[in-house]
């Protein structure tokens, strides 16, 4: 309360002073555009709300250069303010500049998670696609053998044939089953990384 009540004073102290900043002479000298632009960057709607501390310095500036009196504290005035509102801008444009970082940043996590469950998604059809060709080449491989026992003198190389379609699929399976666990992993670390 009593901050706001210091606050009111010191406000209406310096009513004359920004009342005289704003005369023909004092926008000789420059104040009115530094005025127009703190009110520009307070009016903006995407900048007004930033960089509250620069811009507090800046209209803190503007005030000092408008119960500034002679013509070297007038500069000296003028030249804070120009260099506290210039920094209050490029306060507000990096904030505003973060802000987009900060929301690409979001919808890139969000992507990469989505891509992973997508990759995870084609590990497990891939897998599944394995399995039933595995199983359907195991059935015919057990026909065939059957067949070859019949036909003892192709048996041997029958089963050679055989041995290696089902260690080759078997191997191919195994992959894709490592590879859906690594990806499972991965969602998974995206997933906790994003909750941290």
């Amino acid at each position: 309360m009593i901050g706001r009540l210091s606050a009111a004073a010191l406000a209406l102290l310096l009513l004359p002073g920004i009342a005289q900043a704003q005369s023909p002479r004092a926008a000789d000298d420059g104040s009115a555009a530094l005025e127009a632009r703190f009110r520009a960057l307070e009016a903006d709607p995407e900048r007004g709300g930033l960089a509250a501390y620069e811009r507090l310095r800046a209209r803190q500036a503007l005030e000092a250069l408008a119960a500034a009196r002679g013509a070297q504290a007038r500069a000296d005035a003028r030249q804070v303010a120009e260099w506290r509102l210039a920094t209050a801008e490029i306060a507000a444009d990096t904030a505003l500049a973060q802000r987009e970082i900060d929301r690409l940043e979001r919808e890139r996590s969000d992507l990469l998670v989505e891509a992973s469950r997508q990759d995870a998604a084609r590990a497990r059809a891939e897998a599944e696609r394995l399995r039933i060709q595995a199983r359907i080449q195991a059935e015919e491989a057990e026909r065939l053998r059957l067949e070859a026992e019949i036909e003892s003198g192709a048996r041997q190389r029958a089963e050679g044939v055989l041995d290696d379609v089902a260690r080759a699929q078997a191997a191919r399976l195994k992959a894709a089953r490592e590879r859906e666990a690594e990806l499972k992993r991965q969602e998974a670390e995206l997933l906790k990384s994003l909750e941290d």
